[in-house]
């Protein structure tokens, strides 16, 4: 119902009251001081439409979402109170009859909503039973066929399945209880089965403490090489060895690892130095680069594009003959003038887009179409402003002015090109 429609449904007295008129008759609505009668009507239909649009809101979400049962309740409630409550000006009587409607269609969605949470609580009953019988099942694997590590890592998801089933939705004490006791079962069975088969494998330590205490001994003599790319190399198929030569107790494992570490450390510090006595080396280099980002970022803005590119080609033949830069400002001072190379580029092509025939061509035959047709609105203003037909002439005027703002636009692309 529009404005209008629920307006026709009030009355406003010589005392300034506003009424409502109802199936019953008229009741009294309130007032508006200090308004027109207009003002006050529209304040009260205002209200009404409040009320219309807390039924459309709770219509849309009956239809179109699950609700829970309480909020199906607590929904029809709170529209048959503000229905109630609310003064307003329009057809309440025929908004008291959606609101009863919508409880009669609450009802079958909370009747249905019951029957789907039923449902649920099967499927989440028999989807926390898939995953005991699958924990079981690895529970009972022969202990010389089992893959450790995939059929442990699946026991672990198992695990954060069955809380997230948990967070979905409890069960009844019961249920919960027993099939709780028979994943915990599993569980237990194949920790304490593991533990048993890893507890024979202790004879290989003595075989992986002599492979890394090998290792050590060849990160040790690498420590002193001045090959930094070769040894580089080298260490990085040590520590390949390490990682696939297993592990020992944790205590003499971090032990090996540390002198190993300690080996490495030795190197890569002189690497260190090395690098940093080269990057001394182009600290020259680096300050004349850093001249020249100053004589190209002042090329911004680009305001003669022919002298800039002029100048920047001179630039990049100075910066590539002043040879490298220190390692870390490499980025900083490339970044820089990249980002002028950039700026003329894209001068280049904006030049190239404003002189390109083909859109001249668009922007004339636009422009030229928009003038056709204004002079035709022009015509409909002037019909629909002699006939006083107000609606045609505004939305006439409406058009109107949009083909002006647009002639406006192609224009000015004309004149750029």
């Amino acid at each position: 119902m529009d404005r209008a429609a629920a307006a026709a449904f009030g009355r406003v007295d010589e005392n300034g009251t506003v009424w409502v008129r109802r199936a019953d008759g008229e009741h009294e609505v309130g007032a508006y001081p200090d308004a027109s009668p207009e003002e006050a009507i529209a304040y009260f239909v205002r209200k009404y439409e409040e009320v219309v649009a807390q039924v459309d809101l709770f219509d849309q979400r009956l239809r179109s979402t699950e609700l829970a049962g309480k909020d199906i309740v607590a929904g029809v409630t709170a529209l048959r109170t503000a229905l109630a409550e609310t003064r307003a000006v329009g057809d309440l009587d025929a908004l008291a009859a959606r609101v009863e409607a919508l409880a009669t269609v609450a009802d079958e969605a909370r009747a249905a909503a019951d029957r789907a949470r039923a449902a649920q609580r099967e499927q989440l009953r028999a989807a926390r039973l898939a995953i005991v019988e699958e924990a079981e099942q690895i529970a009972g694997q022969d202990p010389e066929k089992v893959q450790w590590r995939s059929s442990g890592e699946r026991l672990r998801v198992l695990f954060e399945e069955w809380k997230a089933a948990q967070r979905e939705g409890r069960l009844d004490k019961r249920s919960e209880d027993e099939l709780w006791k028979r994943f915990s079962h599993a569980r237990s069975a194949f920790d304490k089965m593991r533990r048993h088969h890893f507890a024979a494998l202790g004879e290989q330590r003595t075989t992986i403490r002599s492979e890394k205490e090998a290792l050590v001994a060849e990160a040790e003599q690498l420590s002193t090489s001045t090959d930094w790319r070769g040894t580089t190399n080298a260490y990085r198929a040590l520590m390949d060895r390490w990682k696939a030569a297993g592990r020992l107790g944790r205590k003499d494992d971090d032990a090996l690892w540390d002198r190993f570490r300690a080996a490495q450390d030795v190197f890569f510090a002189a690497r260190t130095a090395a690098n940093e006595e080269v990057d001394e080396e182009f600290r020259e280099n680096l300050a004349v680069k850093e001249q020249l980002l100053v004589e190209a970022e002042a090329l911004l803005p680009i305001k003669d594009l022919n002298a800039a590119k002029k100048v920047l080609n001179g630039i990049q033949d100075r910066w590539e003959a002043a040879g490298k830069v220190p390692r870390a400002d490499m980025g900083r001072v490339e970044g820089r003038l990249r980002a002028v190379e950039t700026a003329v580029r894209d001068a280049e092509q904006a030049r190239w887009s404003r002189s390109n025939p083909e859109a001249q061509a668009r922007a004339g035959g636009l422009a030229s179409q928009l003038e056709n047709a204004i002079r035709d609105l022009e015509a409909d203003v002037e019909k629909a402003r002699a006939s006083g037909d107000t609606r045609a002439l505004s939305r006439a005027e409406e058009a109107l002015r949009a083909r002006r703002a647009w002639l406006d636009a192609a224009q000015a692309a004309l004149r750029d090109a």
